[in-house]
């Protein structure tokens, strides 16, 4: 699923193949961007923000947001790719490397003058150079909803999702439906920031310290399944901004409480 943390990597490895070099091709295969043509143009850099990735190309931005599908691949020009073309909604391509968006859900083009048009809602990013931490313990202090409902809002943190939520809540003890006024606020953010620093630069994501395939979480996606600490069944439920925004929140009932 991609976090802040996938976004850090996917920006990191786009900018290493895309930086300071020429657009031979560029292909928005969204209707209202299908006319757009940047070929020409110098990529100055790709940078994460959150969850939303920048790539700056001449004096525009393109933007996109992964959502829970989405992803960015980078292969040699001519290369075959390894998926379906009609998953395709972006293509910026040089002499060196193509980077292709697969799934993308949203994708917008705008001067990069604008980028705040975009971006300017969100909180503080625990991994960004200007991250500050006092405001983010503002801003999520300043929320009277379930934690776990407050962590997911990007306006109060940018770059905590579902998985993130559900295992930082753990971690701490704390369930999800606890009034955020109730929470430890500054304990809270200073393990989400020490726990996504260090998924930054791992392949797997892991909350346990165990990499290996189904080791990696201690709540998250496991219902009924035993608690690593305690055993009791892991229990799941919903919880959202409003109905239309319910997330599936997992927790252990002895460890949390």
């Amino acid at each position: 699923m991609p976090e802040g943390d996938t976004i850090y990597r996917t920006a990191r490895r786009l900018d290493s193949a895309l930086r300071d070099q020429e657009v031979t091709r560029f292909d928005l295969r969204v209707p209202r961007l299908a006319t757009a043509d940047l070929t020409g143009e110098t990529v100055h850099g790709v940078v994460p923000r959150g969850k939303h990735l920048l790539m700056r190309i001449g004096d525009f931005t393109l933007h996109s947001h992964l959502r829970m599908d989405g992803a960015w691949f980078t292969y040699r020009p001519g290369e075959k790719w390894r998926h379906p073309a009609f998953t395709v909604r972006a293509i910026v391509g040089t002499a060196e490397h193509e980077a292709v968006g697969v799934d993308i859900a949203e994708v917008k083009l705008v001067p990069t003058r604008d980028e705040e048009q975009l971006i300017g809602h969100l909180g503080p990013d625990p991994l960004s150079d200007d991250w500050d931490l006092d405001e983010a313990i503002r801003r999520l202090s300043a929320d009277t909803r379930p934690i776990h409902v407050a962590l997911l809002d990007q306006r109060n943190v940018a770059g905590f999702g579902n998985e993130y939520a559900a295992e930082l809540l753990f971690l701490r003890g704390i369930r999800p439906e606890t009034p955020t006024p109730e929470v430890d606020v500054r304990a809270l953010l200073d393990l989400g920031v020490r726990t996504i620093r260090a998924n930054r630069d791992r392949r797997d994501r892991t909350f346990t310290g165990d990499a290996r395939r189904g080791f990696t979480d201690w709540v998250y996606g496991r219902a009924g399944r035993s608690c690593r600490r305690c055993g009791t069944p892991i229990r799941r439920g919903e919880l959202g901004a409003d109905p239309t925004r319910e997330r599936l929140t997992f927790w252990c009932p002895r460890c949390q409480r």
